[in-house]
């Protein structure tokens, strides 16, 4: 039952925090307690080789179960929804002040949401919960988002369902196709792995399942929801859309596209690389463009997950762990950029570079921090992002010299944004003679946070590696076409002696 606490608990703690509506200290708290206990409950499940499985059946007659299992990869994911929920609860402290318990109500049940598609291996389950992020998220936008948020929120609705629509259509499609050569109704994604496809029939499946994991990811040209939603979203929504909803794209690449059409993946591998490395050019001139600090974040997530997707598709082992890392260390910095904009237009009221500069000399430690995710950002060496972006531009060298080549401007490109935001927003004189408040205790512990797990994910990266090495050996294995099962279960469960 330990899997099916670690869905349960945050739906929990939202219900509470929702009943707890006429004592919006109290809602809060519920809600950071949540967190911490889903933190907690998970750190407790951290050991090398994990594998937990909670398997019962549901709608038989349609072959349906609920099937739930946590691999390395699933575990590391589930950790990262655990820190991100704290930072989220702990970044609307102030900002969210109307339905304090709807709102937290809400963002609890997107970390249930997320949390679900990291575990469930039944492709029915694994729907449900993509489509419960979806819900919870929109009211986020459209109730407590900024002045264009119904724009916003209706862009965010149309791309992410009609794409799971897509997404639906290729299960059922995949379901009734094993149906046909077997004779045996089934969801389970173990089950699926067996069926026998032609390409034709391969290609056309996988790309409804790309549909759905490219755009939350997001690759070009699926990514223009993206800002908007972002820059629209209060503090905490954006936190957890950046760390966590673009993270569920990635892994259902890892998860079901790559081991369920092995030979499909083979061949779209090269043009998925070279979609992942116009999206990691593209989002940062995107980003150097802008002149808003939340879009200008915003638009460098599109850049960061280019380096993701093509980790990926790149497919041998340095590849993909340096995707794994960049996923975790992105879900890191980019939610901290996205919670000093917050601070930023809190006491500013304003996110535009024309109206900033120089609040390094009224705001200190908002201006040390800044700097810090900042380099972060653009991959300075000892922090986090660096670890991923160097082992997907070594990975992607060993899979085509050429992609790699054109991959690095993206370092070149994402020092010249990083350097603009710093320039724009805390640098340079005080224009505008600002006279703001500097972080509070609160933020500072969060930031503090935040920025001790860049460090160590830049300075020892091993037990994220050794975390997540036998999910991502079965996915080498299916892009190299070594075996079709991949990524569902772990080694042992598939009669490998390690």
């Amino acid at each position: 039952m330990i899997l099916t606490w670690l869905i349960v608990i945050p739906l929990l703690g939202g219900t509470v925090s929702l009943m707890a509506a006429r004592r919006p200290a109290l809602a809060r708290w519920v809600a950071l307690a949540a967190c911490a206990l889903e933190l907690a409950l998970a750190l407790a499940l951290w050991r090398p080789g994990v594998f937990v499985e909670q398997r019962v059946r549901w709608i038989p007659q349609w072959g349906i179960s609920y099937h739930l299992a946590m691999d390395g990869l699933s575990l590391l994911l589930v950790l990262l929804t655990a820190v991100l929920g704290i930072a989220a609860v702990a970044a609307s402290w102030r900002e969210i002040t109307e339905r304090v318990g709807g709102f937290h109500f809400a963002l609890l049940a997107i970390l249930t949401g997320v949390i679900g598609v990291f575990l469930a291996r039944d492709l029915f389950l694994f729907y449900f919960f993509w489509e419960l992020m979806l819900v919870p998220m929109y009211f986020v936008i459209g109730i407590w988002g900024h002045e264009r948020r119904i724009y916003a929120t209706i862009k965010f609705f149309l791309f992410t369902f009609i794409s799971s629509l897509l997404m639906l259509a290729g299960i059922l499609g995949l379901v009734f196709l094993h149906l046909r050569e077997t004779g045996a109704l089934t969801f389970d994604a173990q089950a699926l792995l067996r069926t026998p496809l032609s390409p034709g029939a391969a290609g056309l499946l996988m790309a409804g399942f790309l549909a759905a994991f490219a755009v939350k990811l997001p690759a070009v040209p699926f990514h223009t929801w993206l800002a908007d939603a972002h820059t629209e979203a209060p503090t905490g929504g954006s936190i957890v859309l950046a760390g966590l909803l673009l993270k569920t794209g990635a892994y259902g690449m890892l998860r079901f596209a790559v081991p369920l059409f092995p030979q499909a993946s083979q061949a779209v591998s090269v043009a998925a690389c070279w979609v992942g490395v116009i999206g990691i050019l593209y989002g940062a001139l995107l980003a150097f463009a802008q002149s808003d600090f939340k879009r200008m974040v915003a638009y460098s997530s599109i850049s960061h997950m280019g380096f993701v997707l093509l980790g990926i598709y790149a497919g041998n082992p340095v590849a993909l762990q340096g995707a794994v890392i960049q996923m975790l260390a992105h879900g890191i910095s980019t939610p901290a950029l996205f919670l000093l904009a917050g601070s930023v237009q809190e006491r500013c009221k304003t996110r535009e570079f024309e109206r900033l500069g120089g609040l390094w000399q009224t705001a200190p430690r908002l201006g040390g921090f800044a700097l810090f995710f900042g380099l972060a950002a653009l991959g300075l060496p000892g922090m986090g992002n660096f670890v991923g972006e160097f082992l997907v531009l070594l990975g992607a060298y060993r899979f085509s010299v050429a992609i790699a080549i054109v991959a690095s401007i993206g370092f070149v490109l994402s020092t010249v944004y990083a350097l603009r935001l710093l320039q724009e927003s805390v640098y340079g004189p005080n224009r505008h003679a600002w006279r703001i408040s500097d972080l509070s205790g609160r933020e500072l512990a969060t930031l503090g946070a935040l920025a001790a797990i860049i460090i160590w994910m830049g300075l020892w990266p091993g037990p994220l590696f050794r975390t997540a090495q036998d999910a991502l050996v079965a996915v080498e294995r299916a892009l190299s076409g070594q075996e079709r099962v991949a990524a569902i279960l772990a080694p042992r469960e598939r009669g490998d002696p390690r």
